[in-house]
């Protein structure tokens, strides 16, 4: 079995994060990375936006 460690799959972020896949898809849709399944592979980059984008979003609805 070969593991790409420079991809990883929206479900596999969702549960990394603990957040639901369509959360992170939407994300995406923001974002303008695009992603349509939770079996959509992102790049450490896209990976890196979206969990940035998640933790401002979870910070920012605590604040409030």
């Amino acid at each position: 079995m070969i593991f790409n460690a420079a991809r990883l799959r929206v479900k596999e972020l969702a549960d990394a994060l603990g957040v639901d896949s369509p959360e992170i898809i939407a994300a995406c849709a923001l974002l303008k990375i695009p992603a349509s399944s939770p079996l959509t592979s992102l790049s450490v980059e896209e990976s890196k936006e979206i969990i940035d984008y998640i933790q401002e979003k979870t910070t920012k609805k605590y604040i409030d």
